[in-house]
């Protein structure tokens, strides 16, 4: 079949409307933009170039096959993107679809250039599975190639409509998933699926919607009002990465911290009284450079990137305005993500303590906090970047280990004026070791007296001089001086040897 020019640009015109008017004016009452407007507001202008337009040009109400996919700059730096067209078959996959998008992230991983997925897809097309669902480039290919590229480039994801079935696993895979809320969601199965299969009445909304991923499964990473809200933390987050695992995370310009910042006065004397450690990140980093990450979920550690005289870092915090700052399962479980893929794109890493330890008690060990704790520890051991751990306020138990204490090779443990480390706070202490002799006291006052002197001693015992003296802390550090000791330590530490272990790879305790 010979084209002329007219035909061809009648063609191409085609393939780039995408679905009938009717699925466009649907999207458009749900707030949802065409995939290839969001394609648009993403990239450079002018920037991209698209691969497989012509994908099932053959076939009718199948222009580009329901995918968008190419290249492009953002920013002014290289990416590989891939975008949903809903319009089409509800952004279904065809085997083309699947060909596509398995091309499109083998073609990151060879140029190594971060990988954006734009998701918008109702999943397979049943009646096409025996060509896009078995085979050797069939759907699971998809799911191999992010793997290998895990860690190699950085896979980002915005989601602004479903995610369903085995589609779900696309943003499972990626570094951080950003979610529209009130269109995005994630499922295995749908809510009829379920019923049927279970029982359960449910929605999609309920089951697998935006709220629920990126507060309660921990899957979704951030809660987004709007689709241009999406696409800009795929940009921001991007501006904070290397393009690949070879290289090191792109410097900006320095700006001091924030003017007004007293990070003395941010820290109650009292270990009884929270303080928020968001505010403390944001007057150490540099002024507005702090990009925190699962906001919504397992709230009790805070983390994020953010800027120390202009080169990045990732900050691991304890929060003790969210459960005392205990960690849970799922904190443990955000830890070792973080710390995984900062360890992977070479982002040195900052641990602020301020931690009573891991919780205790039925419900937890029966979730597994032991396995978890092991694999936060896990991840705390195998990170090569610099690191550096900085007591707060205090380091308990088991705690200490998983805040990157001096028994985990870091490049240096600094401490506070505030600072306590010990097994135990002062008052378990007292209980565990004296609670019978204190319980036989029958006098009020001369009990809170024995008590009271056992505390004092405990914490003569544990003082941060004593720490210093003996060499468990590398420095005792003000307040108004931590952030310049910070950036001169961690300009120390960029050269360091990076080797972990001889092996080919650790059993994780999952």
């Amino acid at each position: 079949m010979t084209l002329d020019g007219e035909a061809l640009e009648q063609l191409r015109k085609r393939a780039r409307a995408g679905g009938a008017d009717k699925y466009h004016a649907a999207n458009a009452a749900k707030g949802k933009l065409f995939a290839r407007e969001r394609v648009a507001l993403l990239v450079d202008e002018g920037s991209f170039v698209e691969d497989g337009l012509y994908a099932n040009a053959l076939a009718e109400g199948l222009p580009a096959d329901g995918v968008v996919t190419g290249t492009a700059t953002i920013d002014g730096r290289p990416v590989c993107l891939m975008a949903n067209d809903s319009t089409v078959k509800a952004g279904s996959w065809g085997a083309r679809t699947v060909e596509k998008i398995i091309r499109i992230i083998e073609r990151a991983y060879s140029t190594g250039v971060p990988m954006v997925y734009l998701v918008d897809s109702a999943g397979a097309r049943i009646t096409d599975q025996v060509d896009l669902f078995p085979g050797r480039r069939g759907a699971g290919k998809i799911f191999w190639n992010q793997v290998r590229a895990s860690g190699s480039i950085p896979q980002v994801c915005a989601l602004f409509g479903p995610s369903a079935a085995g589609g779900a696993y696309i943003p499972a895979f990626c570094d951080v998933v950003a979610m529209v809320d009130g269109n995005a969601s994630m499922y295995l199965g749908s809510d009829r699926m379920v019923e049927m299969v279970t029982g359960e009445k449910t929605t999609l909304e309920a089951m697998g919607g935006a709220r629920v991923h990126c507060a309660e499964s921990g899957v979704g990473h951030f809660l987004c009002k709007t689709e241009a809200e999406a696409l800009d933390v795929v940009r921001r987050y991007l501006s904070y990465l290397p393009a690949n695992w070879t290289q090191p995370p792109p410097a900006a310009e320095a700006t001091p911290a924030p003017a007004k910042a007293d990070l003395a006065a941010l820290v109650p004397a009292s270990e009884r009284q929270a303080f928020d450690m968001r505010r403390y990140v944001k007057g150490l980093l540099d002024d507005g450079s702090f990009f925190e990450i699962q906001a919504l979920w397992a709230r009790e550690l805070t983390i994020g990137f953010g800027r120390l005289d202009g080169e990045v870092v990732g900050v691991v915090g304890n929060n003790s305005m969210f459960k005392g700052g205990v960690l849970f399962v799922d904190s443990a479980d955000k830890a070792t993500r973080f710390v995984q893929l900062c360890d992977a794109f070479n982002v040195p890493l900052l641990f602020l303590s301020d931690v009573p330890g891991f919780m205790v008690g039925s419900a937890v060990e029966k979730q597994g906090i032991i396995r978890h704790g092991a694999k936060m520890i896990t991840a705390i051991s195998e990170a090569t970047v610099p690191k550096i751990c900085v007591v707060v306020r205090k380091a308990y138990g088991a705690g200490l280990y998983a805040m990157a204490g001096p028994g985990f090779e870091p490049d240096a443990t600094i401490a506070l004026p505030t600072a306590k480390i010990a097994v135990m706070g002062a008052e378990a202490a007292v209980n565990a070791v004296y609670a019978n002799k204190i319980a036989a006291i029958a006098d009020e006052a001369e009990r809170a007296a024995f008590v009271a002197a056992k505390r004092a001693e405990y914490e003569r015992d544990i003082d941060v001089v004593r720490l210093a003296s003996e060499l468990v802390v590398d420095a005792i550090v003000e307040p108004h001086e931590l952030r310049a000791e910070l950036v001169r330590r961690y300009a120390a530490a960029r050269t360091k040897d990076r080797h972990f272990s001889r092996r080919r790879h650790g059993v994780t305790p999952v």
